[in-house]
């Protein structure tokens, strides 16, 4: 009975391990038989290393060159509107007219008065020349004489102040009719024929806007930057600041045809903003530009030399640093850190971590591992325009 035992035993050990090595030639079989993972296809772009210039973008308000708010300078009753609002108009140009009657009753009142001046100036120099001879032959007292040139003097001074009298009514009267001081164009008027208007009252505008002027905010970096470019070690827009050509993006996202110029900066930097006021000039032939119409400014503020760029399709962020994947020689593939700088239309400028002429993946680095191989595939990454 032992001995039947043993023999049992053997068999079931000679068994386990003849299924064992059964098992282990079926693994590997499976290991060989499995595929080897394709190297992925991925498109590359190669770092571009070239002088890029940098632009600046604002939102400017555009105004009138000259702007004049038209008030009467007289209080009375309006009679009349003498222009088409909207319409252009000259220098000088009537644009409404005031009831003239009460003022031209005082301009006859003053020049009345002046009249009668003159009379008396006229009698106290009679007075005067006849009074001398006599004085001198002793024929009247000198007091009398005295008297009599202190009167003349009384009436010349009545005659200038009645010749001031008249001026002013002759202003009052001419300021019946409202003009305009400048050209432009004018705008909608705020009053009616037969309104009381006086000083005080605003009874339209007026704009001259060819050329017309542009206001927009730039910061103090900017700011600098612009300086140093138009004078180097100095910050001097107001001298030399119109070599910087101003481009005008209109609401529509089209460009205004023609280029502008900086006329000056604002003398100060807004403590509460951080940027200091620039005003430029844009030509307006068409007057096709408005008053209060926004739109963007574009400049050259800074030129990057051999700046390196590559697409920004081949950038990746992680937890607020940046990566790409070069591909080396041998097409194995490597995670990178760089650091970036501007972004100019669909390229990226990259200030470190890489080298002119590499080669990074643009389209497919999702799919390649770290020290992977990786097949480069044609194709157009986006951004390498």
């Amino acid at each position: 009975m032992k001995q039947r035992t043993t023999r049992t035993w053997k068999w079931a050990i000679a068994g386990t391990g003849a299924l064992a090595l059964a098992l282990c030639a079926g693994c590997a079989t499976r290991a060989r038989s499995a595929p080897a993972r394709p190297a992925p296809a991925v498109v590359t772009a190669a770092v571009i290393q070239r002088d890029v210039p940098v632009y600046g973008n604002w939102i400017g308000t555009l105004q009138g060159y000259s702007n004049e708010q038209i008030k009467p300078q007289v209080t009375g009753y309006l009679t009349r509107q003498d222009y088409h609002e909207g319409g252009l108009v000259r220098k000088n140009q009537v644009l409404f007219e005031i009831d003239p009657r009460p003022f031209q009753a005082v301009l006859d009142q003053a020049e009345a008065q002046l009249a009668a001046a003159q009379a008396q100036l006229a009698k106290t120099t009679l007075d005067v020349n006849r009074d001398i001879p006599e004085a001198k032959a002793q024929a009247i007292p000198r007091s009398q004489l005295d008297n009599d040139q202190q009167a003349q003097l009384a009436a010349k001074a009545s005659v200038e102040a009645a010749k001031a009298s008249v001026e002013q009514a002759q202003l009052n009267l001419g300021y019946t009719k409202v003009r305009t001081l400048i050209p432009g164009i004018a705008g909608i008027t705020d009053v009616q024929v037969g309104n009381l208007v006086g000083p005080t009252t605003t009874l339209t505008s007026v704009s001259d806007v060819s050329p017309i002027k542009v206001y927009f905010p730039i910061s103090e970096q900017e700011y600098l930057r612009i300086a140093g470019r138009i004078a180097p070690g100095a910050v001097d827009l107001l001298s030399r600041a119109a070599s910087i050509p101003l481009t005008l993006i209109l609401a529509d996202g089209s460009t205004y045809p023609y280029r502008g110029r900086i006329l000056f900066a604002d003398r100060q930097v807004d403590a509460a903003t951080g940027t200091i006021q620039i005003v430029g000039s844009f030509p307006n032939p068409r007057d096709l530009l408005r008053p209060g119409e926004y739109a963007q400014v574009r400049a050259l503020t800074e030129v990057l030399k051999n700046a390196l760029l590559v697409p920004q399709s081949a950038v990746t962020q992680l937890q607020g640093s940046y990566q790409v994947v070069v591909v080396g020689p041998r097409q194995h593939a490597h995670i990178r850190t760089i650091q970036t700088g501007e972004t100019m239309g669909t390229m990226w400028v990259v200030t470190s971590g890489l080298q002119p002429g590499e080669r990074v993946i643009a389209q497919g680095a999702e799919k390649v591992r770290e020290g992977e191989e990786v097949r480069p595939v044609a194709g157009q990454p986006a951004g390498a325009r």
